[in-house]
């Protein structure tokens, strides 16, 4: 109790003040702050997380989460839907994630947290928004690991075929509804991957600039190699499924452009991440959409597009039909087997990342945002998520699942965009350290065009989000929304018994 004329206490310049509880309409829009998101990025509650990357490591982050999937895993879903088109799918998918891409850049730039898009809209969307981003972003990192494991053990069978002559057998090898019992190779890589993950981010951005070299050098030489096997005739028709075909495809083989973000993921353990973030992003994306439709066009003129049908290692296929060796085939195996768990590991480190920062504002429990004291790592995030990804991975198929990936990304960054525009007319005089050009032009385009892709996405994949949706809602009105920091913050503190009482 203040006597009369005495000043009040000062406020924690890193909280907000308590407020008297609002309607639960206000309480859903309530936003966090962007002076709040920042000064709390080091601040957890669990630890907080060591800056240790640079821009070149950075940009190593979002290639190795990008490059590979599509090329490796999804071309022989895609090529069968657009036939040789394909080529105008992958530019299609990359304008698409290229209009998102600025508006993640210009973000990542002004808001260097480690919660990616979900820390965006919560600045701006307000919170019910901001978890259905981060329920998005789970179903983008999470389930999109476990897609790609899938496909590893295709290029796995290869490569062990062709050097020791002996494969996983197809009930080990194959998830059930695929011809198997259980994925084992796909459990195997996320758990390789998640003990690299535990021993450090540094640690992990080595191996992965390592992994990611190594993929480059592997499609570069298919390119080499499959060039000499390109027949004019490969090409004809190029539209035979017409402009739905090439939609269709461009809307699955966006799935090939998740991981482009992966670096906004990183932003509390980067050293200058107003600087080296929106560099990254806008230069990882670029070598990988010049590096997919190189490898497109290559593969389509090599191998005639109704062969693609089925075909999950469709790359080490080519090269064997071209040379009629088996070693280069499985040169290439053992290249993707490389790349693919580059994307594995980089896709995996990005969801522990958003369950952190998530943990941090409350709305998931707080085990997911405890950081070990040596390593710098979320371990106990590491090992759940881990766990969660190679069991879904081994029982579930790979075009189900990048379909599903699919719309939970293009949500997540229709939504960004939508950010992009409500940060420049709310906060204008905010430095920004990268500016998507001609906005609000642009960063519209990008929200329509996400819009449009999820368009063409199957009745079956809307219906597997729409269920998707349901239990995360479930999920935050049942816990998230009266756990989160910001309702705690907002309560009026309780009463002490013991104060006097005022007469």
């Amino acid at each position: 109790m203040l006597e009369h004329g005495a000043a009040p206490p000062a406020a924690d310049p890193g909280r907000r003040p308590p407020r008297p509880s609002a309607g639960p309409l206000r309480r859903v829009l309530r936003r966090k702050p962007v002076e709040l998101l920042v000064a709390e990025s080091g601040q957890g509650e669990g630890g907080s997380l060591r800056r240790s990357l640079g821009m070149w490591q950075l940009t190593m982050i979002s290639i190795g989460a990008t490059l590979g999937t599509g090329i490796f895993v999804v071309l022989g879903e895609a090529v069968p839907k657009a036939g040789p088109a394909v080529m105008i799918s992958f530019v299609l998918a990359g304008v698409t994630a290229l209009f998102s891409a600025l508006s993640y850049a210009e973000l990542a730039g002004t808001i260097p947290v480690s919660g990616s898009s979900y820390s965006y809209t919560y600045a701006t969307l307000g919170e019910l928004v901001a978890w259905v981003c981060g329920w998005c972003l789970i179903l983008e990192y999470g389930v999109s690991v476990a897609a790609v494991a899938v496909g590893w053990g295709q290029y796995l069978n290869e490569l062990l075929d062709g050097t020791v002559g002996v494969t996983i057998p197809a009930a080990l090898a194959s998830p059930p509804g695929d011809g198997g019992v259980f994925n084992l190779p796909a459990l195997l890589v996320v758990a390789l991957c998640m003990a690299f993950l535990l021993g450090g981010a540094r640690e992990s951005a080595r191996a992965n600039a390592i992994m990611v070299g190594v993929k480059i050098v592997a499609l570069l030489l298919f390119c080499a190699v499959a060039f000499t096997g390109i027949r004019a005739g490969n090409y004809a028709p190029f539209l035979p499924l017409g402009l739905g075909g090439v939609s269709a495809a461009g809307a699955t083989l966006f799935f090939s452009y998740i991981g482009f973000d992966a670096a906004s993921t990183a932003g509390e353990e980067a050293k200058d991440a107003k600087r080296d973030l929106p560099r990254a992003i806008m230069l990882s994306l670029l070598i990988v959409t010049a590096l997919y439709v190189l490898v497109a066009a290559v593969a389509v003129g090599a191998m005639p597009w109704r062969s693609f049908k089925g075909s999950e290692a469709a790359l080490a296929r080519i090269m064997e039909d071209v040379t009629g060796q088996s070693f280069w085939a499985v040169l290439l195996a053992a290249g993707a087997v490389i790349a693919i768990a580059s994307v594995v590991l980089t896709v995996l480190y990005g969801q522990t990342r958003i369950l952190f920062a998530m943990a941090r504002d409350g709305l998931v429990p707080k085990v997911f945002g405890t950081v070990h004291a040596r390593t710098g790592v979320p371990r106990a995030n590491t090992v759940l998520v881990s766990l969660f990804c190679g069991v879904l991975a081994a029982a579930i198929p790979l075009g189900q699942l990048a379909d599903a990936t699919s719309i939970g990304t293009l949500f997540a960054f229709a939504l960004v965009n939508v950010a992009v525009i409500v940060l420049r007319r709310t906060r204008p005089e905010m430095h920004r350290t990268f500016r998507v050009p001609l906005a609000p032009l642009f960063p519209a385009v990008g929200f329509a065009l996400c819009v449009y892709m999820m368009g063409s996405l199957s009745p079956i994949t809307w219906a597997v989000f729409a269920g998707w949706m349901a239990i995360g809602l479930v999920i935050y009105f049942g816990y998230g929304m009266h756990r989160s920091r910001l309702a705690r913050d907002a309560r009026p503190a309780p009463a002490d018994p013991q104060a006097p009482v005022e007469k």
